[in-house]
């Protein structure tokens, strides 16, 4: 079953809220692409969409600058529908008139319908939507007519009177909209008319087969991690070709407490992956001895990685693929949306790999976004410790270490660590948590145990909650939690007397301290 034959595409103006609605429709069964809104009209075409959804963005339609999308995709037929400066944008392209609006609208308002339409199907008077914009449609565009009003918006939704453009001021796609999904779903199913191939189901059978055609006889080496995104991908293409997949897990020294244990256990033992185990843990660790940049540490643990993946690599005769978990995020962010961005931190990929490998590189998550991964290693039967695995990063507890990554504080952190993830891992209440974990402070504090007053390292928690890791906000966590965290890590790990609690969110702060 291709799902491709039911794309809907994305023109994405900036909006933050871009790759929500991309999740949204997914949600609804029906796969969607993002592309930036200068995408070539040509090749926009010739993907065959059966609808097109314009984003919101940052920008007013007033402004010189303003960008605008190719005005032929208004000719194609195609269903197409404006979020917020996307609607304005098709005011203002078919000769409506858009001003900086006396009152703004951001946050909670009230939808009023003023006529009967499929894309409200389903939604009563005074439905609650969330607005955020500072211009309004003050003329209505030729050939338009209103379908709905808010307090301060005349033209909160719009329609082609003899056709099938549609746009509205507020978002659909956020969850302050409560029938958001629903008038998302109308504009798909009612307007678009699909009928909805895409789901976990159908995206393996179809990897499976393109895995398979592409492959061939040929073996496939893939660097196996743990995590979520690499677990997915092995257990995928092991499915597609069996034993010619060969796994090669990394111990860096610097996973998780019994990380390495628990990973071949799964892999080699339950799942039946044919897997390598490379103990490189005194190799990383004298590399890393007495480095306490953070930068530095993250470059080594990334060269090495490398190295020994390279050398595991000449052991695989005959090997010419690649597996890597590159996910539909990382695809957006390769290209130019909206201009260069800052390098926050340098992260170790093995996405350098190929081309020194001469090994053609096979990414079948490239579609996807992080929880549809999940989705996906749920129907692959995959155990629910894995799915539902938080995410890590590549240089592992070397980062997590403020300062010289040594044996012993490598043996306090994870020690810390593996508490804290089992008393929050423990609750199912608790899976909303994108990340838990400890952070090893270099300095030391006073404290009393028994009778004898000690001098030791302080452990700070940190856990968010975040779509994506591109926000996050600290996750509050009951208090009797806190207390059993604490009162544990102290007793039971040597060398520390002090625990803290991390409650500041991203931006501004990040996820990880280093």
């Amino acid at each position: 079953m291709d799902y491709h034959k039911e794309l809907v595409c994305i023109l994405d103006f900036g909006s933050q809220y871009t790759q929500l609605i991309a999740r949204k429709v997914r949600e609804l069964g029906v796969y969607c692409e993002i592309y930036p809104y200068n995408f070539e009209f040509d090749k926009l075409k010739a993907l065959k969409p059966k609808g097109i959804i314009l984003s919101g963005g940052p920008s007013s339609v007033t402004d010189i600058d303003a960008p605008i999308c190719d005005t032929h995709i208004f000719s194609l037929g195609v269903p197409i529908l404006g979020i917020c400066y996307g609607v304005q944008l098709i005011a203002k392209l078919h000769e409506g008139e858009v001003q900086r609006s006396e009152k703004r609208e951001y946050g909670r308002a009230h939808l009023f319908l003023d006529r009967n339409d499929l894309l409200f199907d389903g939604l009563a008077d005074g439905e609650v939507i969330w607005m955020s914009h500072g211009d309004s449609i003050v003329k209505m565009p030729h050939g338009f007519i209103p379908l709905a009003h808010s307090e301060n918006s005349p033209y909160a939704a719009i329609k082609q009177e003899d056709g099938v453009i549609y746009g509205l001021q507020f978002h659909p796609e956020v969850h302050h909209t409560p029938k958001g999904k629903l008038i998302l779903k109308n504009f798909l199913y009612r307007i678009c008319k699909v009928e909805g191939l895409f789901s976990a189901k159908s995206f393996i059978e179809m990897v499976t087969k393109k895995v398979q055609a592409e492959v061939g006889d040929g073996k496939v080496i893939c660097a196996l991690s743990g995590g979520v995104d690499s677990s997915v991908v092995a257990t995928l293409i092991h499915k597609a070709i069996g034993d010619r997949l060969r796994c090669v897990f990394v111990d860096n020294g610097v996973l998780r407490k019994n990380e390495a244990a628990e990973v071949l256990e799964i892999f080699k033992d339950r799942l039946h992956l044919n897997i390598r185990h490379v103990d490189a843990r005194d190799i990383f660790l004298n590399a890393l001895a007495g480095v306490k940049d953070p930068e530095k540490k993250r470059k080594i643990i990334g060269r090495l990685f490398i190295k020994i993946f390279e050398e595991e690599a000449r052991r695989v005769d005959d090997a010419a693929y690649l597996a890597q978990g590159t996910l539909y995020p990382d695809v957006i962010e390769s290209v130019s949306f909206k201009g260069p961005s800052a390098t926050i931190k340098s992260h170790h990929n093995v996405g350098g790999l190929p081309k020194r490998m001469k090994l053609k590189l096979i990414e079948p998550l490239r579609e996807l976004f992080k929880d549809e991964v999940r989705v996906v290693g749920k129907a692959l039967g995959m155990p629910d410790n894995i799915v539902h695995r938080q995410p890590f990063p590549g240089p592992g507890l070397a980062i997590r270490i403020i300062g010289e990554v040594t044996p012993e504080r490598v043996r306090m952190l994870q020690d810390a660590d593996h508490i804290i993830r089992e008393e929050i891992e423990r609750k199912k209440s608790f899976r909303h948590v994108w990340q838990s974990f400890a952070i090893l402070i270099p300095i030391k504090t006073v404290g009393v145990m028994g009778d004898e007053r000690t001098y030791a390292h302080v452990i700070a928690l940190r856990a968010v909650e975040s779509e994506d890791g591109m926000t996050a906000d600290w996750a509050r966590i009951p208090y009797e939690v806190l207390d059993v965290i604490s009162r544990r890590v102290i007793n039971e790990v040597p060398g520390v007397n002090r625990v803290v609690l991390d409650i500041s969110s991203k931006p501004p702060s990040t996820i990880e301290w280093e």
